[in-house]
């Protein structure tokens, strides 16, 4: 009998020593589903740089906000003007917020497991997201996605190689204005679309990729991919690109340099046409980076981004032709074999 008991005292304590270590486990796995993914900086020369990062680190942050947390940055920059005389300023209210600097990309990896890639000289993008996709790290590229179409397409292609989850977006694509329109009844179907806001330019990339972005991907958004043709009237003042689908659709966007220049947009359905001006913060573009690095799908996928770029590609061809339509297949075919050369 006590030969029992004691048999039965024994299956009694594996089975409390078992559920002890299942909890255990559990609390552990759940304590990992908690703790914040880390977040690393590439390029503090942007008011992007600190405006994201006191939203994902606001302690109050909830959705897919909360969960990402900023804790390294790597300053980075170039010799535009844009960079350079922004980008000590920039690193220091990041400093001031906690957030670790390091003097390289591969010494930033090595304590992160998600990127943005901020540099606000898109000719450098390539460069700075090799390093961060062979490392493995999800990448959020900031607008432009990079410096050319031929850059855009080998970051692309080496994302898949590497099979990293990877996008890039203007703010603008998910302004509540732009969300509104893409679910508004009233205009049955899009028709056509027409964006405007300010257009400034950046020397050494494409004339849209710098602030045209903000106006061509909300443009986009409104039309889906599809478009073929891309002609460019330019004035002093005034930019408008006009892309003809392959469905008959006409996208249009206005890019201002001077005069009221707001963000807007259009769209033409086939019951109504309605107009918005509702452009929003970055919180709906972090809430969509937080989805983003916490599912590995991206919100944008890598062929519109490409199309998008290809779209702006062919309004400077345009503009070196006169105003002439340009085929985008033509821009593309171009910029992919620019890319081969790139590997």
């Amino acid at each position: 009998m006590n030969h029992m008991t004691h048999h039965h005292g024994q299956k009694l304590w594996l089975g409390v020593a078992l559920c002890a270590l299942l909890v255990t486990f559990w609390v552990n796995a759940r304590a990992a589903d908690r703790a914040p993914l880390r977040a690393g900086m590439i390029g503090l020369d942007t008011s992007h740089v600190p405006a994201f990062a006191k939203i994902f680190n606001n302690p109050k942050a909830t959705g897919d906000i909360a969960g990402i947390r900023i804790v390294a940055g790597y300053p980075g920059g170039t010799d535009i003007p844009a960079s350079r005389d922004r980008v000590k300023g920039f690193t220091e209210q990041l400093r001031g917020m906690g957030i670790e600097i390091f003097d390289s990309i591969p010494k930033l990896l090595e304590t992160v497991d998600v990127v943005l890639l901020e540099s606000v000289d898109g000719r450098i993008h390539l460069q700075e997201a090799i390093p961060v996709i062979k490392a493995g790290k999800p990448l959020f590229i900031d607008k432009p996605v990079a410096g050319s179409l031929a850059d855009a397409i080998v970051i692309y292609e080496l994302a898949k190689k590497h099979n990293v989850p990877c996008f890039s977006s203007s703010s603008v694509r998910f302004a509540p204005g732009i969300q509104e329109l893409l679910k508004n009844r009233q205009l049955g179907t899009i028709e056509g679309a027409a964006t405007w806001g300010p257009c400034t330019y950046q020397e050494g990339t494409p004339d849209m990729f710098f602030y045209g972005i903000h106006g061509i991907e909300p443009l986009y958004a409104l039309m889906g991919t599809g478009c073929e043709t891309v002609a460019r009237i330019q004035s002093k003042d005034t930019d408008l690109v006009s892309g003809v689908w392959k469905d008959g659709r006409i996208g249009t966007y206005r890019g201002i340099r001077k005069n009221k220049a707001e963000f807007g947009a259009v769209a033409f359905g086939s019951k109504g046409i309605v107009q918005t001006g509702r452009e929003g913060g970055y919180e709906e573009l972090c809430a969509e980076v937080g989805r983003f690095f916490k599912t590995g799908k991206p919100p944008v996928r890598a062929e519109e981004t490409i199309e998008i770029f290809a779209f702006m590609e062919a309004a400077d061809e345009s503009k070196r032709q006169g105003a002439a339509p340009v085929s985008l297949a033509g821009v593309l075919a171009k910029a992919k074999a620019e890319a081969a050369t790139k590997h």
